[in-house]
């Protein structure tokens, strides 16, 4: 028996949703909670949370902690998401100038 699934992991194909997106669709939305009012539980200016929400800037460490209080998440998870969507773009961006890259032996 075949699967009829497919698997898709060439990154051109991947949805690659920044740190910021996946605050707000999967914590903040989910929660009916405003970026003020996280931003004031966190002691945080709500344009910094704006700012990374919209992509203009990058999940940090200290927002990592703070969030990852917040919400009880496990330090570092915010900032995995971000390195991930990192990862992806910087993929994208090479187009396969990795492919032109010969291994060498440790």
């Amino acid at each position: 028996m075949t699967s009829k699934l497919s698997i898709t992991t060439d990154p051109s194909w991947l949805e690659n949703d920044h740190a910021g997106l996946l605050l707000l669709t999967e914590f903040l939305e989910p929660l009916d909670l405003t970026v003020h009012a996280l931003a004031e539980s966190i002691g945080l200016k709500p344009e910094r949370i704006r700012a990374v929400i919209s992509g203009e800037a990058r999940m940090d460490a200290e927002l990592d902690l703070r969030l990852g209080r917040y919400f009880g998440m496990s330090e570092g998870f915010f900032l995995r998401l971000q390195d991930s969507y990192e990862l992806l773009e910087a993929k994208r961006a090479l187009n396969g100038e990795l492919d032109r890259i010969v291994q060498r032996a440790a």
